[in-house]
C-alpha cells in the first residue's frame, strides 16, 4: 500500500542501491551483488551463457574508471573504517588527514562511504582539494558520503581496487576492518613484488597497528616469511604531518631516479653516436653518421 504522500513504501534499510549508473529501490533491488553472483561455484552450468557477457561488463567497469580518473591530479588513496563513528580519534586524524594532503597538492581517494572515508573526503574538500569516491555494490547499502566531488560506483571489488592502487601516489590506513587489511596488504604485496615502486604505505595509529606489527617481526620475520627489509615498506605514525612529509619526500625521490634513469639514457645514446661517428671512414668519398 503506498504512503499518504503517494510514494511507495520503503523496504527498510538498504531501500536503495546504486548499480553503476542505475539505481534500483524497493523490490527491483536483487537479493545478491554482482560479485557474489560472479564468484558463486553453484551454477557452473550457466558459465558458458553468462560469464562471457558478465566479461564484458567487467572490461566497462575498467573503462570508465580508466576515462573517469585519467586526468587526476597526484593523489592519495586514504582506507579506513565505515564504522567508525564521526566523534571517534581516528576520524578526527582522517579529517586532518585529508586537509593536510590537500593543503599539499594531493586529491583524496576513498572507498566513499561512511567513517574514516566521509571524514578523509571532509577534510579534503573543506580545504580546497578534490575529493573522490569510489564505491562499491554492497548487499547493505552504504552509500556516497556527502563530501566526493567525484564518484564512480562499482560492481566488482577487483576493478574497484585497481583504481585505488593505479591512480595514487600513496596509501594511508587508518584503523579498520577486514576490507581496510585487504587494502593493506595488497598494497604491501604489490611493493614487496616489484609491482609498483616507491609506493609509501603509511599505517596511522600506532596503539591500533602495533600488535600487529609486533607479529610481523616477531613471527613472520623471524620464521623467514618475509625479508628483513620488508619491513620498512611501512611508515608507523600518529603525527599527520609526518606521514604527509613521508608521501613528498618519496615521490621526490623517485622523481629523482626517474631523472637520472632520463639522463644516462640521453649520455648513452650521444656516446654511440660518437662511437659510430669515430667508426666511421675518413677520406674524400666517405660520408660522415648523418650526411646523405
Amino acid at each position: 500500500m503506498s504512503q499518504s504522500d503517494g510514494r511507495p513504501p520503503a523496504r527498510g534499510p538498504g531501500g536503495e542501491r546504486h548499480r553503476g549508473a542505475v539505481t534500483l529501490r524497493n523490490r527491483a533491488i536483487p537479493t545478491s551483488t554482482a560479485d557474489q553472483r560472479l564468484l558463486d561455484s553453484r551454477g557452473r552450468g550457466d558459465w558458458k551463457t553468462k560469464d562471457a557477457w558478465r566479461a564484458l561488463r567487467i572490461l566497462s567497469e575498467f573503462v570508465e574508471g580508466f576515462d573517469t580518473l585519467a586526468d587526476l591530479p597526484p593523489a592519495v588513496s586514504v582506507f579506513g573504517s565505515a564504522r567508525s563513528k564521526p566523534d571517534s580519534p581516528e576520524c578526527r586524524m582522517a579529517e586532518e588527514l585529508g586537509a593536510a594532503l590537500a593543503r599539499a597538492g594531493y586529491a583524496v581517494i576513498t572507498g566513499g562511504g561512511p567513517g574514516v572515508m566521509e571524514a578523509a573526503n571532509r577534510g579534503a574538500g573543506e580545504a580546497g582539494g578534490l575529493s573522490v569516491g569510489l564505491g562499491i555494490e554492497l548487499p547493505f547499502e552504504q552509500g556516497l558520503n556527502d563530501w566526493v566531488d567525484l564518484a564512480i560506483d562499482f560492481r566488482y571489488f577487483f576493478a574497484r581496487k585497481t583504481m585505488f592502487v593505479k591512480y595514487a601516489q600513496a596509501f594511508v590506513v587508518l584503523p579498520g576492518g577486514f576490507g581496510t587489511m585487504d587494502e593493506l596488504f595488497e598494497a604491501l604485496t604489490l611493493v614487496q613484488t616489484g609491482k609498483v615502486t616507491r609506493f609509501p604505505v603509511v599505517l596511522m595509529g600506532t596503539r591500533y597497528w602495533g600488535g600487529l606489527l609486533d607479529w610481523l617481526r616477531d613471527t613472520m620475520a623471524v620464521e623467514g616469511k618475509i625479508g628483513p627489509t620488508d619491513l620498512e615498506l611501512i611508515c608507523l605514525t600518529d603525527d599527520v604531518d609526518q606521514a604527509v612529509r613521508h608521501i613528498v619526500e618519496a615521490e621526490a625521490v623517485l622523481s629523482a631516479e626517474q631523472e637520472a634513469i632520463r639522463e644516462e639514457a640521453v649520455a648513452r645514446v650521444a656516446a654511440d653516436q660518437q662511437a659510430a661517428a669515430d667508426a666511421a671512414p675518413e677520406g674524400p668519398g666517405a660520408r660522415r653518421v648523418g650526411e646523405r
